[in-house]
């Protein structure tokens, strides 16, 4: 039977989402239990980086070795488990990124973040693990210190702990982002080109972009990249973007006093009319409307 760890066993019911644990040999007395080598899936996110040792990493029903340097990480729902281990050393980082509120829009510019943290979890079983992150030796020490810092911020909770370990936590995820991006595994490569596209339209929402644009970029066929977009984020590339222009739109109505016509045509909109009929099904409400309503 597939244990299911809910958040709060490590944050409690009304605790801060984030813990760091630490599994195999390099594990030191926790008040959790140990569920390395139980089938389980989590309410939560989990980064995991190995730090020695190597063995077998069981996911959705299939196996992938393991060893020093490795770090992926574990969406919510995913089954998975660790068997076969030889002097296997983990450190997972647990977090909860809505409970957090982290600005992942900023991070989505990042493309190494998008094929970290978005892409490779739902590709890992076609690519066979080989579009993980592998570190470097330095890579990994420099890994383990930002760990260290995040998990001394939350076991002595000193006065302003929670913004500390968030603050940790962000670099943790951009230097690791970074990495990836800087990779050379040719796997790595082509989830960097469907990352390209999601930074693009995150940092360039307001250009007209079209599908047959966005498909050169990727060096992919339309098809395609609608299929491997939509499995990464749920929406083709289009549906993607005006999300972007329409979220950017309610934080002008909300911030600014720009009129509601000048807006649509600074988040990329030609017709404040289609504008604004897009607005309302998303939304619910007209653009006036929520302008109001945030006041």
């Amino acid at each position: 039977m597939v244990q299911v760890l809910d958040s709060a066993l490590y944050f409690g019911s009304q605790g801060f989402p984030i813990a760091v644990s630490r599994e195999g040999s390099a594990r030191t007395s926790s008040a959790w239990p140990d569920y390395t080598e139980i089938e389980h899936t989590h309410t939560f996110w989990e980064l995991v980086i190995v730090l020695g040792g190597q063995g077998m990493h069981c996911l959705e029903g299939q196996s992938f070795p393991v060893s020093a340097g490795d770090v992926f990480v574990l969406q919510r729902q995913q089954k998975h488990y660790f068997y076969d281990m030889h002097d296997v050393e983990l450190v997972n980082v647990l977090y909860d990124p809505k409970r957090l509120g982290m600005a992942e829009s900023e991070l989505r510019k990042l493309p190494g973040y998008c094929a970290l943290f978005m892409l490779e979890p739902q590709h890992r079983k076609y690519h066979r693990f080989s579009s993980r992150l592998h570190l470097q030796r330095l890579e990994l020490a420099h890994a383990e210190q930002v760990v260290h810092k995040i998990d001394s911020a939350c076991g002595e909770r000193e006065a302003g702990w929670e913004i500390t370990a968030v603050t940790f936590l962000q670099e943790l995820i951009i230097y690791l982002s970074k990495c990836y991006a800087s990779s050379d595994s040719t796997d790595a490569a082509s989830l960097l080109r469907i990352a390209n596209v999601i930074g693009l339209l995150e940092n360039e929402y307001d250009k007209p972009w079209t599908l047959d644009d966005l498909a050169k970029r990727a060096h992919m066929s339309r098809g395609n990249l609608i299929r491997v977009f939509r499995n990464a984020t749920g929406e083709t590339p289009i549906e993607y973007l005006i999300s972007i222009q329409l979220q950017r739109a309610a934080d002008l109505l909300r911030l600014t006093d720009h009129s509601i016509t000048e807006i649509a045509f600074l988040v990329g909109f030609k017709d404040s009319n289609y504008f604004s009929r897009l607005f309302r099904k998303r939304m619910k409400v007209s653009p006036r409307e929520f302008r109001i309503a945030s006041l």
